[in-house]
C-alpha cells in the first residue's frame, strides 16, 4: 500500500508545475486532494475517456438510431411451460417418439417428468418442397435488404429474449429436462452474445474485403482486387437436441444477417420447443413487415432425412450431431455437391498443472463444465488430466462436491436442484457398461454410476452424477465420448505426458489448460490437437464468438465469428482497373505481339518472356533489361 501511495503521489506532484485543476482521490481510510495539471488532464485523461467512449460506448449494441429501434413483441408461452402445469404422464411401457398407429406422427414428452407434450406431424417430401420454395421466394427480396433492417430484426429478437428470459428457459427446460440455470447460461446467454456481436460487428465482417491485387509489377499497377460476400440462397441447419434454443437460434441468426433464408431440421426429440422458437422468430419478422417464410422448420425421422440433405434447393448445410449421422449427411449431400460444416462430438480434456493457485475455484469450473445439461454438451469436460499434486487435490475436493449434487426438475419442484434429466434413458445401459469396464480395469467409482429413480418423477430420465478416478488410457471411457454426467480424472506424470494423453483421442474439438504461468500454459495450448483451446478458463472460445469447429473426428468447417458469417456467403472475387486509370479512360488491352492471329511467333515469345521477367524478377538489372526488351517487342 505504501508503494502505491508513493507512486501515485509522485505522479500527481509532478503535474503541479503547470496550470492546475483540483482532483480528489479517496482510497479506503485516506483522502488526498491534489492539483492536477491541465496538460496532464488534456493529454492523458481526456484521450482515455474518449477511447472508452469510442471503443465501448458508442459501438455498444444497445445504442442504435431510430431506423434500427427494436419493436416490442408479445408472444405467449405454451401452457406446458407455465408454472404449476399438470400434464398427462406416459405411464404405459417405454417412452417412444413414434406413435405405433400413426407412423407420420412424433410423440413429444418432457424428459424430466415423463409428461406428454403432444404429437406433431412429420414433414413430408411434398411439405419440404413447399417450404423450400416459399423460403427461396422470400429470400430473393431479403437478399437486397439493408444492414439496418437486418440489425433491427436482431435487436427486436434480442430485446424479447432479454425481457422474457424465464419464459424461454422454461420452454427449453420442459423439452430437454435441464435446469433453468443451465438454460440461462447455455441457451440464453450465448444467444444474446451472438446477437450482440453480430449487431456490433456483422456488417464490418461482410464488407467487401480489399486484397492487394496482382503481385506482378506491371499488372499490379493497373488492377485492384476484392472479395465480395453475397448470400447463398436457402441454407439449412440440422441441429441437435441438447441445446434446443441456442442450437436452433445460432445458425438462424447468422443466416438472416447474411441475407439468406433458412430451413432448420430440428431433432425429433425437441420438436415441441423448436416449433415455438421458430414461431417466435416468424412473429418478429411479421411485426417488422418481413416475409415470415424466410424461416422454416421441418422435422422427420432418420429414414426420411436423405431427401432433405440431398435437396437441390438447399445451398449449404450446417450439421450439429454425432459422427455416425454425419457420415449419412455427407453421403447424401454429395449428390448435389452441397457444402457442409460438420460439428460433431468431442472428448475434451482439461489439463491441470501442479502450480494452480486455487484448486477449490478450479473444481467449480470442472463441475460446471462436466454436469451442465447433465453432461450432454459437445464441449463439456470429458477428461480431467492432472499432474500428481493437482490430481490429489482435485480428487479430494471433487469427491465431496459430486456426492452433494441434487437431481430433479427445478421448473416443477420447490427444492434447490443442481442437475436435470438426460434427454432420454436410451443410453443408460451404455453408460453403465463404460463405468463397469473402467472399474474392472482398475478405476475407482467414488460417486454415482447408476440410473436415478426420482421419487416424484419415476418416468424421468435421470442418471446419477458420477465420479470415476484412477482412469487410464486402456479404458473405454477414456476413448469414447460419454455425453452424460460422468466426471473422469486421469493422472499424468508431467506436462508432456498430459499433452500426450489429451492428443491420444480421435476427437479434437476443445481443450482447457490451467496453470500459474501463462507462458507454460500457452506452450501447451500450441501442442494440443483441437480446434479450440481456453487458457485458465473453460469454453470461453465459444462465448467469444471466435470461429468454432473441430479437427479429426470432431468434424470440419467453422461457424461463429467472422468466418461463420462469410461461410454462409458466396465469396465472389472481383478484379477491376484502379480508380486513376478508370478516371483517365485507360483500359486493359491485348498487346499487339500476342494478339490473334499471331504475326511473329518469335517476337510474341520474347514479349511474354520479358513480361514475366519485368513482373517477377527481383534483380534490378534484369528488370531494366526486361523493360527494354518489352519496348522492342511491342514495335
Amino acid at each position: 500500500m505504501r508503494n502505491v501511495r508513493s507512486a501515485l503521489r509522485a505522479v500527481l506532484l509532478s503535474t503541479t508545475q503547470y496550470p492546475t485543476l483540483m482532483i480528489a482521490i479517496e482510497f479506503e481510510d485516506w483522502q488526498w486532494h491534489y492539483h492536477i495539471s491541465t496538460t496532464f488532464f488534456i493529454c492523458v485523461i481526456v484521450p482515455t475517456l474518449y477511447y472508452v467512449y469510442a471503443r465501448y460506448i458508442s459501438k455498444s449494441p444497445n445504442r442504435y438510431n431510430k431506423i434500427e429501434a427494436p419493436l416490442k413483441i408479445q408472444m405467449p408461452i405454451p401452457d406446458e411451460a407455465k408454472p404449476h402445469w399438470k400434464g398427462k404422464r406416459l405411464y404405459s411401457g417405454k417412452k417412444t417418439l413414434r406413435v405405433p398407429s400413426e407412423p407420420n406422427k412424433i410423440q413429444s414428452f418432457c424428459p424430466a417428468t415423463g409428461q406428454s407434450l403432444g404429437t406433431f406431424d412429420t414433414t413430408s417430401r411434398q411439405d419440404l418442397d413447399e417450404k423450400i420454395a416459399l423460403a427461396s421466394k422470400a429470400q430473393q427480396s431479403w437478399s437486397k435488404s439493408a444492414f439496418t433492417t437486418r440489425r433491427r430484426v436482431l435487436r427486436t429478437l434480442s430485446r424479447y429474449i432479454i425481457d422474457h428470459q424465464e419464459d424461454i428457459a422454461r420452454v427449453a427446460c420442459r423439452d430437454s429436462g435441464k435446469t433453468k440455470l443451465d438454460a440461462s447460461m447455455g441457451e440464453i446467454m450465448v444467444t444474446l452474445e451472438k446477437l450482440s456481436w453480430i449487431i456490433s460487428n456483422g456488417e464490418k465482417a461482410l464488407r467487401p474485403s480489399q486484397r492487394p491485387g496482382p503481385s506482378n509489377l506491371l499488372i499490379g499497377l493497373l488492377k485492384n482486387g476484392e472479395v465480395r460476400y453475397e448470400p447463398l440462397g436457402v441454407v439449412s441447419a440440422i441441429v441437435s437436441w441438447n441445446y434446443p434454443f441456442h442450437n436452433l437460434m445460432g445458425p438462424l441468426i447468422a443466416s438472416i444477417f447474411t441475407g439468406n433464408a433458412i430451413i432448420i431440421k430440428c431433432s425429433e426429440q425437441v420438436v415441441w420447443s423448436s416449433t415455438w422458437f421458430v414461431q417466435l422468430v416468424r412473429k418478429v419478422l411479421t411485426e417488422l413487415d418481413i416475409d415470415e417464410n424466410l424461416v422454416q422448420l421441418c422435422c422427420c425421422f432418420p429414414e426420411d432425412a436423405d431427401y432433405f440433405t440431398s435437396h437441390p434447393g438447399i445451398s449449404h448445410i450446417t450439421f450439429i450431431g454425432s459422427k455416425p449421422v454425419a457420415h449419412k449427411v455427407l453421403e447424401s449431400a454429395s449428390k448435389q455437391i452441397t457444402p457442409c460444416v460438420i460439428e460433431l462430438g468431442g472428448k475434451d480434456s482439461v489439463i491441470v498443472l501442479d502450480d494452480v493457485k486455487d484448486f477449490d475455484a478450479l473444481s467449480s469450473v470442472i463441475m460446471r463444465g462436466t454436469f451442465q445439461s447433465a453432461g450432454q454438451n459437445c464441449i463439456g469436460i470429458e477428461r480431467v488430466i492432472a499432474l500428481p499434486k493437482a490430481y490429489n487435490s482435485l480428487v479430494e475436493i471433487l469427491s465431496s462436491r459430486v456426492k452433494s449434487l441434487r437431481v430433479g426438475s427445478d421448473i416443477d419442484q420447490l427444492d434447490e436442484i443442481d442437475m436435470g434429466a438426460m434427454i432420454s434413458d436410451n443410453r443408460f445401459e451404455e453408460l453403465k457398461e463404460l463405468i463397469a469396464d473402467a472399474i474392472n480395469k482398475g478405476a475407482k467409482l467414488v460417486a454415482g454410476g447408476s440410473q436415478y429413480q426420482h421419487p416424484n418423477y419415476p418416468q424421468g430420465s435421470y442418471f446419477e452424477p458420477t465420479l470415476l478416478v484412477d482412469v487410464t488410457e486402456d479404458m473405454r471411457i477414456f476413448k469414447e465420448e460419454v455425453f452424460g454426467p460422468i466426471l473422469t480424472i486421469i493422472r499424468a506424470d508431467n506436462a508432456d505426458d498430459a499433452v500426450r494423453l489429451s492428443n491420444s483421442s480421435e476427437y479434437g474439438l476443445g481443450n482447457s489448460v490451467f496453470g500459474k504461468l501463462y507462458s507454460e500454459c500457452n506452450a501447451i495450448a500450441n501442442r494440443l490437437q483441437s480446434g479450440n483451446v481456453a487458457i485458465n478458463d473453460f469454453a470461453t472460445f465459444y462465448v467469444a464468438q471466435l470461429p468454432f469447429g473441430g479437427i479429426k473426428k470432431s468434424g470440419f468447417g467453422k461457424f461463429g465469428g467472422e468466418e461463420g458469417l462469410t461461410g454462409l456467403c458466396v465469396a465472389k472475387s472481383v478484379v477491376m482497373d484502379k480508380p486513376i486509370w478508370r478516371y483517365l479512360g485507360v483500359a486493359t488491352a491485348i498487346p499487339p505481339p500476342i494478339d490473334y492471329p499471331i504475326k511473329d511467333d518469335k517476337k510474341a515469345w520474347n514479349f511474354v518472356k520479358n513480361l514475366n521477367g519485368a513482373g517477377y524478377d527481383n534483380r534490378l538489372w534484369k528488370v531494366v533489361n526486361a523493360f527494354k526488351e518489352l519496348a522492342k517487342s511491342s514495335k
